[in-house]
């Protein structure tokens, strides 16, 4: 097996428009859940969300791609050239032949679905664009990713909810590991902050009115996000022979399906992916020093996660720190995952652990260390990333200090 590091990093959020503006923010615990601006969101009950603000997509792309690009795929894109330009890739000859790209999304093209329903239904237009179906298609940011970059190896789109980050993660470690791709372009997106998006949310009545509070006692639901996180993984002697920087390393990572309920989560789902994922990696419960959860903020999952942490670490788990970057950039559903793989490298690369803000009330089945309001600095070697979707599936990630 060969090893696997992550070479590249980006992002676009409601916390930055960057990697670094993203990390300032997760070390000074900014809140970037306000809000929401669109058309008809008096009309909604959930008004708050963490919106990207001050993008101009038509600065940053030409009319043509304008026609092709939903905004998730907008965010991608952005995203995937931070990256990429950080790794300091070029994709030609063999190497653009066997690399290729894997992504997370949700939603798909929920704002161009918005948009083309209201012009059907309630402007009584009788045509649609023609790009409309490969605009919202799921594939679409994968598709636009790997002709921007010349990747032409395997690419494609996971979908598994809030999952889809993680589970598209997992599947590019493993073509690096295996052989299969010297170089995976992957991680996740999602913008569902339109009228139509939220109003299905709604529905479910999980969202809060107020704020993201995760394993706060007083906690009231989720709140939704939008953007983008996108990483180069590459086999750790090819980033080491061209004398790339590594960012970190990815070590392991094991997948569980619950198969009990559609929305309710399992203990027990969950702990076996976290276990899974700590055996896979080759290392001990003990070596874990952060975890960043998956940290809705909804009563039901907090309180399982945590339980879950507690089952798979044993008694380490009161010793390691885990905290959920969702109370500040919100839930970005199939994209979340990557954003919150962030806050990882940032604990394993500058020792600087992101908190849980919003955190007022101790409760007693979340009686973990959550690193409440502030950032926290402590030397990690080992950190995960959990991600726990509505369907009961499960993926997590372990990643290693380099």
């Amino acid at each position: 097996m060969k090893r696997v590091v992550i070479t590249g990093a980006g992002t676009i959020n409601a916390l930055g428009h960057s990697v670094p503006e993203t990390l300032e923010a997760f070390r000074e615990g900014r809140c970037g859940i306000g809000p929401l601006e669109f058309r008809d969101v008096e009309r909604l009950a959930i008004n708050i969300g963490g919106q990207i603000k001050g993008f101009e997509a038509e600065g940053l792309f030409n009319r043509q791609q304008m026609s092709l690009y939903d905004r998730f795929t907008q965010f991608t894109l952005i995203a995937a050239r931070e990256a990429i330009a950080q790794a300091g890739l070029e994709f030609i000859g063999e190497l653009a032949a066997k690399s290729g790209v894997v992504l997370g999304n949700s939603g798909g093209g929920m704002t161009t679905l918005d948009e083309n329903y209201r012009h059907v239904y309630e402007d009584g237009k009788n045509r649609v664009h023609p790009f409309v179906v490969p605009k919202l298609m799921n594939n679409a940011a994968a598709s636009h990713v790997s002709m921007e970059f010349n990747l032409k190896g395997p690419s494609f789109t996971v979908a598994s909810a809030c999952a889809s980050s993680n589970h598209a993660m997992a599947q590019a470690f493993q073509m690096v590991r295996t052989g299969m791709a010297p170089v995976m372009v992957t991680g996740g997106s999602e913008s569902m902050l339109c009228f139509g998006g939220v109003k299905a949310w709604e529905g479910l009545r999980v969202m809060s009115k107020d704020a993201c509070r995760p394993f706060s006692m007083n906690r009231n639901g989720m709140v939704q996000g939008e953007g983008a996180g996108i990483f180069v993984f590459e086999d750790y002697d090819h980033a080491k022979k061209r004398g790339a920087e590594i960012l970190a390393e990815v070590i392991g990572f094991a997948m569980s399906s619950d198969a009990s309920d559609i929305v309710m989560p399992s203990k027990q789902g969950a702990a076996r992916a976290i276990a899974g994922a700590i055996k896979d990696a080759g290392v001990n419960a003990s070596d874990v020093g952060y975890i960043n959860a998956h940290g809705t903020g909804t009563a039901a999952n907090d309180k399982t996660e945590c339980a879950a942490v507690a089952d798979a670490l044993g008694p380490h788990a009161d010793k390691v720190m885990i905290s959920s970057t969702k109370s500040m950039h919100g839930h970005l559903i199939g994209g979340t995952g990557a954003v919150e793989l962030l806050a990882c490298i940032m604990a394993l690369r500058d020792g600087i652990i992101a908190p849980t803000i919003g955190y007022e009330e101790p409760d007693p089945e979340c009686a973990l260390d959550v690193v409440p309001n502030e950032a926290r600095e402590a030397k990690v070697d080992v950190a995960l990333s959990n991600a726990f979707a509505f369907g009961g599936l499960n993926a997590v990630l372990a990643l290693r200090a380099v």
